[in-house]
């Protein structure tokens, strides 16, 4: 597909003109990359539904209910990182590379400048952060009801139902805040050797110039992650492989290296 309309954003040119078609083609190179060469897919799925598997046997362990909730929230957060080696993946198929364990695992270095471990750092910051605001809108909407209430009960309350509104809404723009710089970002350190500012700003520059095509991936994304977490994250062997593809697909279509 060619591009019609740019925007130059050294050291890339951004596409202005996505659009559905633009979405649904990368989501047929993304599963297409993963029906290729699934035994990645399920890999890097396996790391994460495992993660998320014991983080939730834990929680449930200790009765903290009310904590499992706040991860269950903040935790696709952490997907994009995950998806890193999905991205190298593709990268190698597109050009014809040979793949190999050592090469796929080595997208998480980078191109050895600590760059795509840096944007790590940032995801993991943003999902405490998260875990911390959470936790204060909890308490405000808590203290209405007093201590004798369970968390369980608490959410059957009016106190309750408001904060998850509010929650949700606080998380939704959390969450829409670090999708806008790691949509292109973190496809970019793997295709380039950029630092983590450049490519946060590359890929704030591709959501403000295609602001309705990306936030409906952005919708898109969120709503295929919860439900194949509902099935005991089960779906996310499929899901998550097939997006991280998808996502790398979408970023060779909105960004252009004019010198390569």
């Amino acid at each position: 597909m060619s591009i019609t309309k740019q925007a130059p954003i050294a050291p890339a040119t951004v596409a202005s003109d996505l659009t559905a078609s633009d979405l649904r083609a990368a989501l047929a190179a993304g599963w297409s990359d993963f029906k290729t060469h699934p035994i990645f897919g399920l890999f890097f799925a396996a790391i994460y539904v495992l993660a998320g598997v014991f983080i939730t046997y834990a929680l449930l362990e200790w009765g903290e209910f009310f904590w499992l909730v706040l991860t269950s929230a903040g935790f696709p957060l952490l997907a994009p990182f995950t998806a890193v080696g999905l991205y190298e993946i593709s990268r190698r198929r597109e050009a014809g590379m040979p793949m190999s364990w050592k090469a796929v695992l080595g997208a998480l270095r980078g191109h050895g400048d600590e760059q795509i471990m840096s944007m790590g750092v940032i995801l993991f910051v943003a999902f405490g952060f998260w875990l911390l605001v959470a936790h204060g809108v909890f308490a405000i909407f808590m203290a209405e009801v007093g201590t004798g209430t369970t968390h369980i009960e608490f959410f059957t309350t009016a106190p309750g139902l408001a904060m998850l509104v509010v929650g949700s809404m606080v998380g939704g723009l959390m969450a829409l805040a670090f999708y806008a710089i790691t949509v292109v970002s973190l496809p970019m350190l793997v295709d380039r050797e950029v630092d983590f500012i450049t490519a946060i700003i590359v890929s704030l520059a591709t959501v403000r110039s295609n602001k309705f095509v990306l936030l409906g991936w952005a919708v898109f994304i969120a709503v295929a992650l919860f439900v194949a977490m509902i099935p005991g994250f089960l779906g996310l062997f499929i899901v998550l492989p097939v997006l991280g593809h998808a996502t790398w697909h979408l970023y060779k279509r909105a960004v252009s290296h004019p010198s390569a």
